[in-house]
This record gives structure tokens, C-alpha cells and sequence, in this order.
């Protein structure tokens, strides 16, 4: 079976990225901060769940070890933080320090320490989930931390997309949509199980020429 590791995996995105691949057989890695508070109404035979931090080193090289040799098929980054909201003249920097560091640099940093473990397998995938609110095209007057960490992403993946083509990786950005989810809001019109399944289905059918893509959950092209 094939096998995808996932980040932020307690709730939310992940944990309905969990439970529709569980639905098709697949392997799954789990990882979150707090493994003992994961609450699914899944089996949970197929699923290896890890303590992860993204924004700790050391977190990542304890599980770089526990997965030596292990394959991955579809590594997806799902882990993130709206983080502050707060205007121009209200900007607290080291907030916004603190949301590049889990939005961009924990994404990359998990790519890096378990590339190897994709370039292994039989897809070579990886996902990031991101936000249209990270295009320049999509510019309004707020969001500035999380929109700045968003298009930093972006900007990441795509060096990293050109840099790992030779190893045969598919690096692909993905905005979720508005969901439902806590950073969301109840009131966002799209659900997580549409969400994940629109994604999910691209997934399955991605080949090379897709690398480097920056699309939404149904499919459309996002502008950079």
C-alpha cells in the first residue's frame, strides 16, 4: 500500500486528509504537536502517529530517524497559523517572526529532512497547503502576516520545485478554499470533506508535468 505523511494531522484539513485516504487503503504517518489529545472516529490500524513540531528542530531530526528507509509517497504540509491579524500601525513583529517560521520555514524543513523519503517511493509527491491569499494578484488591506508567510511559500516551493525536478519530486501548492475549519470560521462555504476530496483526486493523477503547479482544491490555476 501506498503510504502519505501528514502534518497538523489533529484536526481540521488533516485530520479529513486522514480519514479519505484511510477510505482508499493508504498508509499513514500522523503527526501533530499533541498526539494524545487526537480525537478521530476512524480505524486506526493503518495509522503511525508521531510527535511533531514544526518550529522545532529537533522534533523534526527525532522523526527524520524514526523513518529512515521508509518511504513516502505524498509528504503533505498541511500545519499552519493564521496568526496576528492586527493592521499597518499594529504590527507585532515578532508575531509575524513566529508565523513565517511555522507557515515557511516549518514546511520547508520538513521537505528537507524527509526528501529522501520521497524520492524513495513510488509517487515522489509533495504537497503544501497554501492560500490564494499568498498571490500578489490577490492584494487587500489586511491579512499582512499571513498572506506575506503564504507568498513566501509559495515563492519556496517553486525554487524548490526546479531544484528537485532531476530527482523526479512533483512539488505542488494547493489553496484549500474557504473552509470550515477553526482558522476559517463555521461560516466559510466550503467543508472540509469537499475540500479534501477535490484535492485528493488531483493527487491521485498527478504526473511530472504537474510540478511547480499552483492550484485550488477543484482544480483551477491560481496566478502567482
Amino acid at each position: 500500500m501506498p503510504t502519505v505523511f501528514i502534518t497538523g494531522a489533529s484536526r481540521g484539513l488533516g485530520k479529513e486528509f486522514v480519514k479519505q485516504f484511510l477510505e482508499d487503503d493508504w498508509n499513514i504517518i500522523a503527526t501533530c504537536r499533541n498526539p494524545d489529545q487526537i480525537q478521530w472516529d476512524v480505524p486506526q490500524d493503518n495509522i503511525d502517529i508521531f510527535p511533531l513540531d514544526v518550529t522545532d528542530p529537533n522534533t523534526i531530526t527525532k522523526l527524520k530517524s524514526d523513518l529512515a528507509n521508509r518511504p513516502i509517497d505524498v509528504l503533505i504540509n498541511n500545519a499552519g497559523i493564521i496568526g496576528q491579524r492586527d493592521g499597518f500601525g499594529s504590527l507585532d513583529y515578532l508575531a509575524w517572526a513566529g508565523a513565517m517560521d511555522t507557515n515557511v520555514f516549518g514546511p520547508m524543513r520538513i521537505a528537507e529532512a524527509l526528501v529522501e523519503n520521497v524520492v524513495e517511493s513510488n509517487r515522489k509527491q509533495m504537497i503544501f497547503i497554501t492560500s490564494r491569499m499568498g498571490s500578489i494578484t490577490e492584494t487587500s488591506p489586511n491579512a499582512y502576516v499571513y498572506r506575506s508567510s503564504k507568498a513566501a511559500l509559495n515563492m519556496a516551493v517553486r525554487c524548490m520545485s526546479l531544484e528537485l525536478a532531476n530527482k523526479g519530486i512533483i512539488a505542488v501548492l494547493f489553496h484549500p478554499g474557504h473552509v470550515q475549519t477553526d482558522m476559517g470560521g463555521a461560516s466559510a462555504p466550503v467543508i472540509p470533506k469537499t475540500s479534501i476530496a477535490g484535492m485528493k483526486k488531483q493527487i491521485l493523477n498527478f504526473t511530472q508535468k504537474n510540478n511547480g503547479e499552483f492550484l485550488s482544491y477543484d482544480g483551477q490555476p491560481i496566478p502567482w
